[in-house]
């Protein structure tokens, strides 16, 4: 997780070979990462944090993952953006897996039908993110999220940070979201 960090901060890892790094937000991106990604092909952005319909757009055309697909109204706008710009993002939907009002995310009960509708607009579906509810243990949410990927034969799951990414990878996890861990404290 690069967010909120100075490019001159993670220009030593991209040095060192590393090519993942996580967003929250699509503009802030954008203006840090458009034109070292042109340089370099081998990063991939992800983008971790609330995608607006609005910003749609400039989403598909810088991130490779979005990790917060939540709702019809924005796969509706992500199908349509891809064949605009003849792009392929690789998509998770974002699981509200502590049904929990504050939080983005589809409903467990509404998870099979959504997931349908997205296949439905060719949208590459390749798992399922969540964040657990904090203070709780996250175990037995990471554990829920593995079994409702199974089910619908996903083969990743983005979930686990910094606290919590050794439960995140025991549940098979195979994105984590850590930041704090790599680059401390954010600014």
């Amino acid at each position: 997780m690069s967010k909120t960090f100075k490019i001159d901060h993670i220009l030593p890892l991209i040095e060192y070979g590393h090519f993942h790094y996580g967003e929250n937000k699509v503009q802030e991106a954008y203006d840090k990462w458009s034109q070292i990604k042109e340089k370099n092909k081998n990063i991939k952005l992800h983008l971790i944090g609330r995608l607006q319909t609005n910003k749609v757009k400039l989403a598909v055309k810088l991130f490779d993952f979005i990790h917060s697909l939540d709702s019809k109204k924005l796969a509706n706008k992500i199908s349509l953006q891809e064949k605009e710009q003849n792009l392929k993002t690789k998509l998770f939907i974002q699981v509200n897996i502590g049904d929990e009002e504050q939080k983005s995310g589809i409903s467990k009960n509404e998870l099979l039908d959504f997931y349908s509708y997205c296949k439905s607009l060719n949208l590459d579906i390749i798992g399922l993110m969540c964040i657990p509810p904090i203070n709780q243990d996250s175990s037995k949410y990471f554990a829920e999220m593995k079994n409702l990927s199974k089910k619908l034969n996903l083969n990743e799951l983005s979930m686990g940070m910094s606290s919590d990414y050794v439960n995140a990878v025991e549940n098979r996890s195979t994105f984590i979201r850590v930041g704090s861990k790599i680059f401390g404290q954010r600014h």
